[in-house]
């Protein structure tokens, strides 16, 4: 698609209605943005391109010309070389020699775009928190726009693979780094429960098991069961534990976690960046209390939203509320009786959420991320 009007971007305010100085530099600032979003999200999406077909593998193993990527990762070699070019463009790789042929240009990642441009569990990469979700909400857009004229939810199932690994991803790095020095740090009782001795944790909701694992990693003498209703989402968390060396010790299963047969089992029960996409989370939460044991506890990790609706509303805000309008509230009204709360989940409703569940406080640790917020709930 290009542009037909032969105008700069924000030029068409300026030919447009007369209108107040102050009205027209919003109207451009606002042109320029949609702008500016419209060739991110392009970018991106060239970059799920090369996610999914392998192309940024391919060039991690070295600098090849347009031949040498087709035969390493089997695509068209036309399409190659657009997409090469287009990456080399956008500054996402780096070309040899901008004036060679086509055919005899080299390209290559720069150093560093390998940790932003693979999945792994750095911290910086991105591919499972931008390119793949972004290719699964693409695929549920028109579920997305029957179910806002309805009503009715959009199941997981309508985002498909794209979105349960990029989702399962998005928090791999936070749970293998921080999570359990948060453990160790602001919660030393729940710490020392797990580190003194042998000890069962439980993780509903667990996606592809990277909290589990890590968890599992930090305590030696724990058994870690992670829940979760969805099959080829056990299956993955299923073979990274075995790739983690812990599948020993933790198990995946695909049950509902209010089996009465669970109750009391658990030094710690955690519910991690899932409540606030669950139908019913009253009951989730009063499942997780009669899953603890004497002395256990209760965790629950979420987004990290403000206190209350404020507009407009930072970059944090609005990549929660741009999630939630895609995907967790759609999610959340397709299961049965749904509370309806999306990723807007604010202390005060987690607050609401736990009292009705039966818990007597609910408490804010300090622990330091821009995105979550963690909390424990008590009594």
């Amino acid at each position: 698609m290009t542009a037909r009007t032969g105008l700069a971007p924000g030029a068409a305010a300026r030919h447009g209605p007369a209108g107040g100085d102050g009205e027209q530099q919003r109207a451009r600032a606002l042109s320029l943005r949609l702008f500016l979003a419209m060739l991110h999200t392009q970018e991106l999406l060239s970059g799920y391109l090369g996610v999914r077909l392998g192309l940024y593998e391919a060039l991690h193993r070295g600098p090849a010309t347009v031949a040498d990527l087709c035969a390493r990762a089997g695509i068209d070699a036309r399409y190659a070389r657009e997409w090469l070019e287009q990456q080399a463009v956008a500054g996402f790789i780096e070309v040899d020699d901008v004036a060679a042929p086509p055919d005899r240009r080299v390209y290559r990642l720069p150093p560093g775009h390998a940790e932003v441009l693979l999945a792994s569990d750095s911290p910086l990469s991105l591919v499972s928190l931008t390119m793949l979700p972004l290719g699964g909400v693409a695929g549920a857009l028109p579920a997305l726009l029957e179910a806002y004229r309805t009503g009715a939810g959009v199941p997981d199932e309508a985002y498909g693979d794209d979105w349960r690994e990029g989702h399962s991803g998005a928090n791999r790095a936070l749970f293998t780094h921080a999570l359990p020095g948060w453990l160790a740090t602001a919660l030393p009782e729940i710490h020392g429960r797990l580190a003194g001795g042998p000890s069962r944790i439980a993780d509903v909701g667990c996606g592809a098991g990277w909290a589990a694992i890590a968890l599992a990693r930090a305590y030696p003498l724990a058994r870690v069961d992670g829940y979760d209703l969805d099959a080829a989402t056990l299956a993955a968390a299923t073979a990274n534990a075995e790739a983690a060396g812990v599948a020993d010790r933790v198990r995946f299963h695909r049950r509902d976690a209010a089996d009465p047969e669970l109750a009391g089992r658990y030094d710690l029960v955690c519910v991690f960046d899932a409540l606030h996409e669950m139908s019913q989370p009253v009951p989730v939460l009063r499942a997780c209390r009669r899953l603890r044991a004497d002395g256990g506890a209760v965790l629950v990790l979420d987004a990290k939203v403000a206190h209350r609706f404020v507009a407009p509303g930072d970059e944090i805000e609005r990549f929660q509320y741009a999630t939630s309008v895609l995907h967790c509230l759609p999610a959340c009204l397709a299961g049965p009786d749904s509370a309806g709360t999306g990723t807007a989940l604010r202390p005060a409703m987690v607050r609401a959420f736990a009292t009705e569940a039966g818990f007597a406080d609910v408490q804010i640790v300090p622990v330091d991320d821009r995105f979550h917020r963690l909390y424990h709930l008590t009594g």
